[in-house]
Protein backbone atom coordinates (compact mmCIF):
# COMPACT_ATOMS: atom_id res chain seq x y z
CA UNK A 1 0.00 0.00 0.00
CA UNK A 2 1.93 2.79 -1.19
CA UNK A 3 1.90 6.38 0.74
CA UNK A 4 0.49 9.40 -1.00
CA UNK A 5 -0.89 13.28 0.15
CA UNK A 6 -4.45 14.04 0.30
CA UNK A 7 -4.68 15.43 -3.02
CA UNK A 8 -2.35 12.41 -4.56
CA UNK A 9 -4.82 10.05 -3.30
CA UNK A 10 -7.33 12.09 -4.64
CA UNK A 11 -6.03 13.09 -8.15
CA UNK A 12 -5.46 9.31 -8.06
CA UNK A 13 -6.63 7.45 -11.03
CA UNK A 14 -7.63 3.68 -11.16
CA UNK A 15 -6.58 0.93 -13.89
CA UNK A 16 -8.46 -1.73 -15.30
CA UNK A 17 -7.61 -5.06 -14.69
CA UNK A 18 -5.30 -4.92 -18.01
CA UNK A 19 -3.71 -2.39 -16.37
CA UNK A 20 -4.92 0.65 -18.67
CA UNK A 21 -6.08 3.51 -16.84
CA UNK A 22 -9.57 5.27 -16.40
CA UNK A 23 -9.87 8.29 -18.35
CA UNK A 24 -10.49 10.40 -15.58
CA UNK A 25 -10.30 9.66 -11.42
CA UNK A 26 -14.15 8.58 -10.86
CA UNK A 27 -16.14 10.46 -8.59
CA UNK A 28 -17.57 8.25 -5.93
CA UNK A 29 -20.78 8.75 -4.19
CA UNK A 30 -19.80 10.52 -1.36
CA UNK A 31 -17.84 12.88 -3.41
CA UNK A 32 -21.10 14.00 -5.15
CA UNK A 33 -22.94 14.01 -1.68
CA UNK A 34 -20.77 17.12 -1.14
CA UNK A 35 -20.93 18.61 -3.99
CA UNK A 36 -24.54 18.18 -3.88
CA UNK A 37 -25.28 19.80 -0.41
CA UNK A 38 -23.23 22.22 -1.24
CA UNK A 39 -24.88 23.71 -4.20
CA UNK A 40 -27.86 23.76 -1.28
CA UNK A 41 -26.40 27.30 0.26
CA UNK A 42 -26.27 29.10 -2.91
CA UNK A 43 -29.96 27.86 -3.98
CA UNK A 44 -31.05 29.08 -1.23
CA UNK A 45 -29.42 32.45 -1.15
CA UNK A 46 -31.38 32.83 -4.57
CA UNK A 47 -34.97 31.53 -3.90
CA UNK A 48 -34.19 33.62 -0.52
CA UNK A 49 -33.31 36.74 -2.05
CA UNK A 50 -35.75 36.78 -4.83
CA UNK A 51 -38.45 35.80 -2.82
CA UNK A 52 -37.81 38.62 -0.51
CA UNK A 53 -37.74 40.81 -3.18
CA UNK A 54 -41.18 39.69 -4.33
CA UNK A 55 -42.69 39.81 -0.96
CA UNK A 56 -41.03 43.38 -0.12
CA UNK A 57 -44.40 45.28 -1.31
CA UNK A 58 -46.77 43.36 0.59
CA UNK A 59 -44.24 43.58 3.58
CA UNK A 60 -44.86 47.02 3.02
CA UNK A 61 -48.46 47.14 3.24
CA UNK A 62 -48.64 44.55 6.13
CA UNK A 63 -46.12 46.79 8.07
CA UNK A 64 -46.84 50.62 7.10
CA UNK A 65 -43.30 50.98 6.11
CA UNK A 66 -41.76 54.04 5.66
CA UNK A 67 -38.81 54.57 2.35
CA UNK A 68 -36.12 54.41 5.49
CA UNK A 69 -38.10 51.22 6.41
CA UNK A 70 -37.81 49.68 3.00
CA UNK A 71 -34.11 50.25 2.87
CA UNK A 72 -33.39 48.86 5.98
CA UNK A 73 -35.67 45.75 5.02
CA UNK A 74 -33.48 45.52 1.71
CA UNK A 75 -30.16 46.07 3.11
CA UNK A 76 -30.92 44.05 5.93
CA UNK A 77 -30.20 40.50 4.46
CA UNK A 78 -27.02 42.09 2.03
CA UNK A 79 -26.00 43.49 5.04
CA UNK A 80 -25.81 39.93 6.75
CA UNK A 81 -23.85 38.12 3.76
CA UNK A 82 -21.25 41.13 3.94
CA UNK A 83 -20.68 40.24 7.54
CA UNK A 84 -21.09 36.78 7.61
CA UNK A 85 -18.65 36.26 4.67
CA UNK A 86 -15.97 38.46 6.24
CA UNK A 87 -16.57 37.50 10.46
CA UNK A 88 -17.67 33.82 9.98
CA UNK A 89 -16.06 32.56 6.48
CA UNK A 90 -12.71 32.63 8.29
CA UNK A 91 -14.35 30.10 11.65
CA UNK A 92 -13.36 27.22 8.84
CA UNK A 93 -9.55 27.84 9.25
CA UNK A 94 -10.35 27.78 13.35
CA UNK A 95 -12.94 24.97 13.26
CA UNK A 96 -13.19 23.00 10.45
CA UNK A 97 -14.87 22.85 7.28
CA UNK A 98 -17.31 20.75 8.53
CA UNK A 99 -18.92 22.29 12.14
CA UNK A 100 -19.24 25.84 10.20
CA UNK A 101 -20.78 23.86 7.38
CA UNK A 102 -23.51 22.32 9.16
CA UNK A 103 -23.49 25.74 12.11
CA UNK A 104 -24.83 28.35 8.78
CA UNK A 105 -27.37 25.42 7.76
CA UNK A 106 -28.89 25.70 11.78
CA UNK A 107 -28.47 29.63 11.82
CA UNK A 108 -30.81 29.84 8.38
CA UNK A 109 -33.22 27.89 9.57
CA UNK A 110 -33.90 29.34 12.99
CA UNK A 111 -33.45 32.92 11.00
CA UNK A 112 -36.53 31.36 8.58
CA UNK A 113 -38.73 30.54 11.35
CA UNK A 114 -38.12 33.81 13.04
CA UNK A 115 -38.65 36.12 9.70
CA UNK A 116 -41.97 34.05 8.82
CA UNK A 117 -43.62 35.18 12.04
CA UNK A 118 -41.96 37.79 12.76
CA UNK A 119 -44.82 40.25 14.63
CA UNK A 120 -42.89 43.40 14.13
CA UNK A 121 -40.66 44.93 11.53
CA UNK A 122 -37.51 45.43 13.57
CA UNK A 123 -37.91 41.37 14.67
CA UNK A 124 -38.28 40.66 10.66
CA UNK A 125 -35.05 42.94 9.78
CA UNK A 126 -32.86 41.50 12.44
CA UNK A 127 -34.36 38.24 11.06
CA UNK A 128 -33.34 38.98 7.86
CA UNK A 129 -29.91 39.93 8.91
CA UNK A 130 -29.23 37.01 10.77
CA UNK A 131 -30.36 34.79 7.60
CA UNK A 132 -27.84 36.91 5.49
CA UNK A 133 -25.17 36.12 7.78
CA UNK A 134 -26.01 32.10 7.20
CA UNK A 135 -25.83 33.06 4.16
CA UNK A 136 -22.72 35.14 4.09
CA UNK A 137 -20.61 31.89 5.56
CA UNK A 138 -21.70 29.67 3.36
CA UNK A 139 -19.33 31.49 0.29
CA UNK A 140 -16.16 30.42 1.76
CA UNK A 141 -17.33 27.29 2.95
CA UNK A 142 -19.17 25.99 0.47
CA UNK A 143 -16.56 26.41 -1.89
CA UNK A 144 -13.76 24.83 0.12
CA UNK A 145 -15.92 21.71 0.82
CA UNK A 146 -16.19 21.43 -2.80
CA UNK A 147 -12.06 22.35 -3.70
CA UNK A 148 -11.02 20.12 -1.07
CA UNK A 149 -12.69 17.19 -2.24
CA UNK A 150 -12.11 16.73 -5.86
CA UNK A 151 -9.56 16.27 -8.63
CA UNK A 152 -8.49 19.35 -10.02
CA UNK A 153 -9.32 18.90 -13.36
CA UNK A 154 -12.42 19.41 -12.66
CA UNK A 155 -12.77 21.63 -10.10
CA UNK A 156 -13.55 24.35 -11.99
CA UNK A 157 -16.80 23.07 -13.48
CA UNK A 158 -18.27 21.88 -10.45
CA UNK A 159 -17.79 24.98 -7.97
CA UNK A 160 -19.25 27.28 -10.90
CA UNK A 161 -21.87 24.65 -11.45
CA UNK A 162 -22.40 24.61 -7.58
CA UNK A 163 -22.85 28.46 -8.08
CA UNK A 164 -24.70 28.19 -11.25
CA UNK A 165 -27.83 27.16 -8.46
CA UNK A 166 -28.62 30.44 -7.06
CA UNK A 167 -30.01 31.42 -10.57
CA UNK A 168 -31.90 28.02 -10.23
CA UNK A 169 -32.95 28.74 -6.54
CA UNK A 170 -34.16 32.32 -7.93
CA UNK A 171 -35.83 30.26 -10.80
CA UNK A 172 -38.05 28.30 -8.61
CA UNK A 173 -38.63 30.83 -5.74
CA UNK A 174 -39.94 33.58 -8.15
CA UNK A 175 -42.24 30.36 -9.78
CA UNK A 176 -43.38 29.58 -6.03
CA UNK A 177 -44.36 32.85 -5.38
CA UNK A 178 -46.60 33.47 -7.96
CA UNK A 179 -48.18 30.52 -7.54
CA UNK A 180 -49.02 31.77 -4.07
CA UNK A 181 -49.83 34.90 -5.52
CA UNK A 182 -52.09 33.49 -7.91
CA UNK A 183 -53.65 31.18 -5.94
CA UNK A 184 -54.08 32.37 -2.02
CA UNK A 185 -53.39 36.45 -2.86
CA UNK A 186 -52.99 38.15 0.25
CA UNK A 187 -51.04 41.01 2.13
CA UNK A 188 -49.79 37.77 4.26
CA UNK A 189 -48.32 36.08 1.35
CA UNK A 190 -44.33 37.11 2.23
CA UNK A 191 -44.87 34.96 5.53
CA UNK A 192 -45.45 31.75 3.05
CA UNK A 193 -42.20 32.57 0.96
CA UNK A 194 -40.29 32.40 4.26
CA UNK A 195 -41.55 29.23 5.42
CA UNK A 196 -41.33 27.44 1.94
CA UNK A 197 -37.55 26.84 2.64
CA UNK A 198 -37.77 25.33 5.95
CA UNK A 199 -38.26 21.83 5.05
CA UNK A 200 -35.25 21.45 2.48
CA UNK A 201 -32.97 23.71 4.91
CA UNK A 202 -33.70 20.99 7.63
CA UNK A 203 -32.79 18.42 5.07
CA UNK A 204 -29.48 19.84 4.38
CA UNK A 205 -28.55 20.28 7.98
CA UNK A 206 -29.18 16.69 8.35
CA UNK A 207 -27.45 15.81 5.43
CA UNK A 208 -24.33 17.53 6.40
CA UNK A 209 -23.70 15.46 9.33
CA UNK A 210 -22.93 12.62 7.19
CA UNK A 211 -19.81 14.49 5.33
CA UNK A 212 -16.35 14.04 6.37
CA UNK A 213 -14.44 16.80 7.07
CA UNK A 214 -11.92 17.72 4.42
CA UNK A 215 -8.47 15.87 4.60
CA UNK A 216 -6.69 18.88 3.94
CA UNK A 217 -7.75 21.09 6.59
CA UNK A 218 -7.18 18.03 9.32
CA UNK A 219 -3.83 17.56 7.62
CA UNK A 220 -3.05 21.80 7.97
CA UNK A 221 -3.79 21.43 11.60
CA UNK A 222 -1.14 18.09 12.11
CA UNK A 223 -3.68 15.56 12.61
CA UNK A 224 -2.51 13.17 10.01
CA UNK A 225 -4.70 10.04 11.24
CA UNK A 226 -7.76 11.59 11.28
CA UNK A 227 -7.23 13.01 7.75
CA UNK A 228 -6.35 9.31 6.57
CA UNK A 229 -9.95 8.54 8.39
CA UNK A 230 -11.60 11.20 6.74
CA UNK A 231 -10.45 10.50 3.32
CA UNK A 232 -11.03 6.83 3.19
CA UNK A 233 -14.91 7.89 3.77
CA UNK A 234 -14.39 10.71 1.20
CA UNK A 235 -12.96 7.97 -1.76
CA UNK A 236 -14.61 5.08 -0.50
CA UNK A 237 -11.48 3.26 -0.21
CA UNK A 238 -9.65 1.23 2.71
CA UNK A 239 -6.27 0.68 1.64
CA UNK A 240 -4.86 4.45 1.41
CA UNK A 241 -2.29 5.64 3.54
CA UNK A 242 -1.04 9.44 4.17
CA UNK A 243 2.78 10.51 4.01
CA UNK A 244 4.04 11.28 7.11
CA UNK A 245 3.06 14.87 7.89
CA UNK A 246 4.89 16.94 10.83
CA UNK A 247 2.37 17.48 13.61
CA UNK A 248 1.42 21.39 14.36
CA UNK A 249 0.74 22.94 17.47
CA UNK A 250 -2.65 24.10 18.24
CA UNK A 251 -2.95 27.64 16.76
CA UNK A 252 -2.87 30.35 19.60
CA UNK A 253 -5.14 33.60 19.14
CA UNK A 254 -2.19 35.86 18.93
CA UNK A 255 -1.53 33.39 15.85
CA UNK A 256 -5.21 33.95 14.79
CA UNK A 257 -4.92 37.30 14.56
CA UNK A 258 -1.59 37.35 12.60
CA UNK A 259 -3.76 35.19 10.59
CA UNK A 260 -5.53 38.61 9.11
CA UNK A 261 -2.07 40.43 8.75
CA UNK A 262 -0.55 37.93 6.49
CA UNK A 263 -3.34 38.81 3.95
CA UNK A 264 -1.75 42.01 3.33
CA UNK A 265 1.59 40.87 3.54
CA UNK A 266 4.38 39.13 0.99
CA UNK A 267 3.50 36.31 -1.75
CA UNK A 268 -0.68 36.69 0.07
CA UNK A 269 -1.09 40.36 -0.97
CA UNK A 270 -1.11 39.57 -4.76
CA UNK A 271 -3.99 36.76 -3.93
CA UNK A 272 -6.11 39.12 -1.67
CA UNK A 273 -5.87 41.77 -4.48
CA UNK A 274 -6.92 39.76 -7.50
CA UNK A 275 -9.68 38.24 -5.54
CA UNK A 276 -10.76 41.08 -3.56
CA UNK A 277 -10.91 44.06 -5.56
CA UNK A 278 -12.37 43.15 -8.60
CA UNK A 279 -15.34 41.25 -6.89
CA UNK A 280 -15.62 45.00 -5.44
CA UNK A 281 -15.91 46.38 -9.05
CA UNK A 282 -17.88 43.01 -9.99
CA UNK A 283 -20.71 44.09 -7.08
CA UNK A 284 -20.30 47.64 -8.55
CA UNK A 285 -21.27 46.88 -12.05
CA UNK A 286 -23.80 44.00 -11.39
CA UNK A 287 -25.76 46.61 -8.01
CA UNK A 288 -25.44 49.26 -10.61
CA UNK A 289 -27.31 47.50 -13.32
CA UNK A 290 -29.62 46.86 -10.77
CA UNK A 291 -30.82 50.38 -10.68
CA UNK A 292 -31.65 50.53 -14.37
CA UNK A 293 -33.81 47.23 -14.49
CA UNK A 294 -36.97 48.61 -13.43
CA UNK A 295 -36.85 50.51 -16.71
CA UNK A 296 -35.14 47.67 -18.95
CA UNK A 297 -38.64 45.63 -17.14
CA UNK A 298 -41.12 48.25 -18.00
CA UNK A 299 -39.78 48.00 -21.67
CA UNK A 300 -39.50 44.62 -22.04
CA UNK A 301 -43.48 43.39 -20.25
CA UNK A 302 -44.79 46.93 -19.61
CA UNK A 303 -45.24 49.55 -16.86
CA UNK A 304 -46.18 49.04 -13.30
CA UNK A 305 -48.96 50.48 -12.12
CA UNK A 306 -49.07 52.86 -8.58
CA UNK A 307 -50.32 50.52 -6.07
CA UNK A 308 -53.48 51.42 -4.74
CA UNK A 309 -55.16 48.33 -3.84
CA UNK A 310 -53.68 44.22 -3.05
CA UNK A 311 -54.66 43.36 -6.81
CA UNK A 312 -51.98 46.27 -7.94
CA UNK A 313 -49.98 44.91 -5.44
CA UNK A 314 -50.01 41.58 -6.72
CA UNK A 315 -50.35 42.18 -10.48
CA UNK A 316 -46.96 44.31 -10.30
CA UNK A 317 -45.41 41.57 -8.62
CA UNK A 318 -46.36 39.25 -11.51
CA UNK A 319 -44.31 41.91 -14.01
CA UNK A 320 -41.34 42.17 -11.13
CA UNK A 321 -41.24 37.96 -11.66
CA UNK A 322 -40.84 37.94 -15.44
CA UNK A 323 -38.29 40.62 -14.92
CA UNK A 324 -36.62 38.13 -12.33
CA UNK A 325 -36.75 35.46 -15.33
CA UNK A 326 -35.37 37.91 -17.99
CA UNK A 327 -32.25 38.27 -15.30
CA UNK A 328 -32.05 34.52 -14.90
CA UNK A 329 -32.07 33.75 -17.93
CA UNK A 330 -28.94 35.44 -19.20
CA UNK A 331 -27.37 34.60 -15.56
CA UNK A 332 -28.09 30.63 -16.69
CA UNK A 333 -26.93 30.92 -20.23
CA UNK A 334 -23.33 33.00 -18.38
CA UNK A 335 -22.66 30.29 -15.99
CA UNK A 336 -23.09 27.50 -18.58
CA UNK A 337 -20.36 28.94 -20.31
CA UNK A 338 -18.22 29.74 -17.27
CA UNK A 339 -18.72 25.90 -16.31
CA UNK A 340 -17.12 24.59 -19.65
CA UNK A 341 -14.91 26.89 -20.89
CA UNK A 342 -13.24 27.63 -17.02
CA UNK A 343 -11.43 24.55 -16.73
CA UNK A 344 -10.14 25.00 -20.63
CA UNK A 345 -9.73 28.47 -20.98
CA UNK A 346 -8.80 29.10 -17.09
CA UNK A 347 -10.09 31.51 -15.27
CA UNK A 348 -7.65 34.96 -15.66
CA UNK A 349 -8.80 34.69 -19.72
CA UNK A 350 -12.91 34.24 -18.69
CA UNK A 351 -12.50 37.41 -15.83
CA UNK A 352 -10.80 39.33 -18.34
CA UNK A 353 -12.81 38.96 -21.29
CA UNK A 354 -16.55 39.29 -18.90
CA UNK A 355 -15.17 42.51 -17.80
CA UNK A 356 -14.42 44.05 -21.49
CA UNK A 357 -18.11 42.33 -22.20
CA UNK A 358 -19.26 44.35 -18.92
CA UNK A 359 -18.14 47.63 -20.25
CA UNK A 360 -20.27 46.75 -24.02
CA UNK A 361 -23.27 46.03 -22.27
CA UNK A 362 -22.98 49.35 -20.11
CA UNK A 363 -22.58 51.24 -22.88
CA UNK A 364 -26.16 49.84 -25.00
CA UNK A 365 -28.22 49.06 -21.71
CA UNK A 366 -30.17 52.58 -21.93
CA UNK A 367 -30.53 51.94 -25.44
CA UNK A 368 -32.02 48.13 -25.95
CA UNK A 369 -33.14 45.01 -23.39
CA UNK A 370 -30.39 43.32 -25.51
CA UNK A 371 -27.60 45.45 -24.05
CA UNK A 372 -28.98 44.34 -20.13
CA UNK A 373 -28.97 40.79 -21.54
CA UNK A 374 -25.43 41.33 -23.11
CA UNK A 375 -24.48 42.70 -19.46
CA UNK A 376 -25.55 39.82 -17.85
CA UNK A 377 -24.42 37.22 -19.90
CA UNK A 378 -20.59 38.54 -20.29
CA UNK A 379 -20.86 38.98 -16.09
CA UNK A 380 -21.90 35.63 -15.82
CA UNK A 381 -19.41 33.82 -17.95
CA UNK A 382 -16.19 36.24 -16.44
CA UNK A 383 -16.42 38.20 -13.02
CA UNK A 384 -19.56 37.36 -11.30
CA UNK A 385 -18.67 33.51 -11.58
CA UNK A 386 -14.47 33.80 -12.00
CA UNK A 387 -14.35 35.77 -8.55
CA UNK A 388 -15.92 33.27 -6.63
CA UNK A 389 -13.74 30.53 -7.79
CA UNK A 390 -10.35 31.71 -7.66
CA UNK A 391 -11.39 33.35 -3.60
CA UNK A 392 -11.32 29.70 -2.88
CA UNK A 393 -8.64 28.52 -5.07
CA UNK A 394 -5.46 30.82 -4.40
CA UNK A 395 -4.93 30.94 -0.58
CA UNK A 396 -3.29 28.30 1.27
CA UNK A 397 -5.64 25.88 3.39
CA UNK A 398 -4.91 27.46 6.19
CA UNK A 399 -5.91 30.99 5.68
CA UNK A 400 -8.11 29.82 2.71
CA UNK A 401 -11.81 30.35 4.23
CA UNK A 402 -10.33 33.79 5.56
CA UNK A 403 -9.29 34.84 2.53
CA UNK A 404 -12.14 33.44 0.54
CA UNK A 405 -14.56 35.31 3.39
CA UNK A 406 -12.53 38.49 2.82
CA UNK A 407 -13.16 38.74 -1.10
CA UNK A 408 -16.53 37.88 -0.72
CA UNK A 409 -17.35 40.86 1.65
CA UNK A 410 -15.21 43.12 -0.31
CA UNK A 411 -17.87 42.35 -3.15
CA UNK A 412 -20.73 43.38 -0.79
CA UNK A 413 -18.90 46.71 0.33
CA UNK A 414 -19.50 47.20 -3.51
CA UNK A 415 -23.00 46.26 -3.52
CA UNK A 416 -23.87 48.13 -0.25
CA UNK A 417 -22.36 51.41 -1.73
CA UNK A 418 -23.92 51.05 -4.98
CA UNK A 419 -27.31 50.94 -3.01
CA UNK A 420 -26.38 53.43 -0.96
CA UNK A 421 -24.89 56.20 -3.41
CA UNK A 422 -26.03 55.25 -7.17
CA UNK A 423 -29.63 56.77 -7.16
CA UNK A 424 -28.18 59.68 -6.05
CA UNK A 425 -25.42 60.27 -8.55
CA UNK A 426 -28.19 59.25 -10.97
CA UNK A 427 -29.78 62.79 -9.92
CA UNK A 428 -26.61 64.48 -9.40
CA UNK A 429 -24.91 63.22 -12.97
CA UNK A 430 -27.80 61.43 -14.98
CA UNK A 431 -27.80 58.27 -16.37
CA UNK A 432 -25.31 58.67 -18.74
CA UNK A 433 -22.44 59.66 -16.44
CA UNK A 434 -23.37 56.88 -14.27
CA UNK A 435 -22.90 54.65 -16.76
CA UNK A 436 -19.61 55.57 -18.06
CA UNK A 437 -18.34 55.27 -14.16
CA UNK A 438 -19.88 51.55 -14.34
CA UNK A 439 -17.97 51.26 -17.56
CA UNK A 440 -14.78 52.31 -16.67
CA UNK A 441 -14.89 49.86 -13.43
CA UNK A 442 -15.48 46.99 -15.32
CA UNK A 443 -12.41 47.61 -17.70
CA UNK A 444 -10.47 48.71 -14.49
CA UNK A 445 -11.38 45.26 -13.20
CA UNK A 446 -9.90 43.61 -16.28
CA UNK A 447 -6.80 45.81 -16.00
CA UNK A 448 -6.30 44.46 -12.17
CA UNK A 449 -7.24 40.77 -13.44
CA UNK A 450 -3.90 41.14 -15.64
CA UNK A 451 -1.30 42.88 -13.45
CA UNK A 452 -2.00 40.33 -10.62
CA UNK A 453 -2.91 37.20 -12.28
CA UNK A 454 -2.80 33.92 -10.80
CA UNK A 455 -3.96 31.13 -12.58
CA UNK A 456 -5.09 28.02 -10.79
CA UNK A 457 -6.35 25.75 -13.65
CA UNK A 458 -5.18 22.65 -13.34
CA UNK A 459 -3.19 22.65 -10.33
CA UNK A 460 -3.90 20.69 -7.48
CA UNK A 461 -4.96 22.53 -3.79
CA UNK A 462 -1.84 21.45 -2.76
CA UNK A 463 0.41 23.34 -5.36
CA UNK A 464 -1.46 26.28 -4.88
Amino acid sequence: MSKHSVQAHIEDIPRWEDGSPLASPPLPGMQWLVWSLATAGKFFEGMIVFMQGVGLPLISRDFGLSDLDKGFVTAATLAGILFGALLLGGLADRLGRKPVFIGEMVLLLVALIAAATAPSKEILIFSLFVIGLALGADYPTAHLVISESIPSAIRGRLVLGAFSFQAIGAVLGTAIAAIILSAMPSVNDWRLFFLVPIVPVAAVVWGRFFLPESSHWLVSRGLPEKAEKQLRKLLNRQNLSLVSVDRLQEVAPQQRSRDWVKLFRGKYLRATILTSIPWFLQDLSTYGIGIFTPVIIARAFGEMNQPTTVGDLIQNDRIGAKGTALIDVGFLVGIAAAIVLADRWGRIPLQITGFIGCAAGHTNLTLTVAGFLLFQFMTNLGPNATTYLLAGEVFPTKIRGLGAGFAAASGKVGAVLTAFFFPTLIQIWGTEKVLAVLVITSLLGAVITWLYRIEPKGLDMESL
